[in-house]
Order: C-alpha cells, then structure tokens, then sequence
C-alpha cells in the first residue's frame, strides 16, 4: 500500500484543545490538547483504523475530496496521511522468530564467513519489498 491521505476535521474547543473527526471513517475520532498534539493524534487513529480494516479484510474507503468536506465555524479539514510501512516500523517493531532451511554446504560457508543470518534476511526482505530498514 502507497501513502493515503484521508480530510480530517479539526474542532477547536473552548479550552485550548482540538476534537478530530474523519468524514470517510465512521467512528474513527481522537482529540488532543494542542493542535500538534491532535495531528500525532490523528495520524495514529487513523493508522489504527486503516490497518484494522486491513486484519479483517475490509475495503477502506476511498478518501473524499477535502475541498467537498463541509465544516462550520471555526472548523477546518487537514489532510492526515497514512504510510502503511512508517505505521507498521513505528508501531509494531518487535522481533519474531522464523524458522528456515538452507542446504548445509550453504551453511558452512556462511558460519565460515561469520554471517550474520538475521542480519542477511532483514537486508534480502527489504530489497525483495522494496522498504528500508530504519
């Protein structure tokens, strides 16, 4: 999945403090006391929302336009973007073990040449996926 950017509606509150809401994602609001703080805000509930859709094999709705975005008073809409592998390496950057087999002569080498086998399948996955590993 490439970047999305979905229109978010900034409330401003009377203490300060900002409410957000996402047109397109029913249920999918935050809040936070600053404006910096309810943008961090909506970037993770929007990262929550989308990748949840993702684990359960929902569609995510296609963003509307923020110009066709209707907002009153003193409301404005931001567009709030999604980075499904920023999300992913921010959120959920714990350690699994996989097993694998390699024929043993490829293993000898390896161990002879002090390869670190972590280290290489973290470098081949990312260049076969096309990510960097930060």
């Amino acid at each position: 999945m490439n970047k999305i950017f979905y229109p978010a509606v900034f409330h401003p509150e009377e203490d300060g403090g900002y409410s957000v809401d996402f047109p397109d994602l029913l249920g999918c609001v935050t809040e936070g006391n600053t404006l910096a703080e309810a943008i961090q805000m909506a970037e993770d509930a929007l990262g929550i929302y989308l990748y949840s859709l993702k684990e359960d094999k929902e569609q995510a709705p296609e963003p509307s336009n923020p110009a066709d975005v209707a907002t009153e008073g003193q409301d404005f809409v931001s567009l709030i973007e999604y980075d499904e592998v920023a999300y992913l390496r921010r959120t959920d950057n714990h350690a699994v073990k996989k097993t694998l087999t390699i024929p043993c002569w490829l293993d000898t080498l390896a161990r002879e040449r002090n390869i670190n086998f972590s280290h290489l399948l973290q470098n081949a996955l990312c260049k076969e996926l096309n990510v960097t590993f930060s």
